[in-house]
């Protein structure tokens, strides 16, 4: 390889990163007790108005039982349970179970209300803020600024995982 070929490539590889950093991401935002959330859109295989869940005796306070969807048995978790907000988030017409397509299999996550597709480049996501109470399993990846004020960002794999 000649000095020119490996300096570009040398080059292309430093500057990769800002390109990654730059490229935009794409979220779905939803509301939990009146609070802001988003996950990565790539995560989301569906979004629909909830059937008739039937409740699992002995499950975790979170699983809000099981619902038939396209032909597969789908768990349903309550979103404000599992993020410690509310032991009873309001039932209203704009109720509606995100379903994510996830590695250990598809899962349904109760919100409150879809909001908008957010759109940003990478680099705009924020630390979390330090300070807030914080678990081991913690769904809070990052946040993002908008015009309205913050929204957390969270992992679905870590925000689904059930305990065991």
């Amino acid at each position: 390889m000649n000095a020119a070929h490996q300096s570009s490539c040398t080059d292309r590889d430093a500057i990769a990163p800002d390109v990654a950093d730059a490229a935009p991401m794409r979220w779905i935002g939803f509301e939990l007790a009146g609070q802001r959330y988003a996950v990565d859109l790539g995560q989301v295989r569906e979004i629909v108005r909830p059937p008739e869940i039937t409740p699992v005796p002995g499950a975790a306070g979170d699983v809000l039982g099981v619902i038939s969807l396209r032909g597969g048995i789908l768990g349903v978790l309550d979103g404000c349970r599992r993020l410690g907000l509310a032991t009873e988030c309001p039932a209203t017409t704009d109720v509606r179970l995100v379903v994510f397509a996830l590695e250990s299999g598809p899962v349904a996550l109760r919100v409150d209300a879809i909001g908008d597709v957010i759109e940003a480049p990478r680099a705009t996501l924020q630390a979390p803020p330090a300070g807030r109470s914080v678990r081991a399993d913690d769904p809070v990846s990052a946040v993002l600024a908008d015009a309205r004020g913050f929204v957390a960002v969270l992992d679905a794999a870590r925000l689904c995982r059930l305990q065991h």
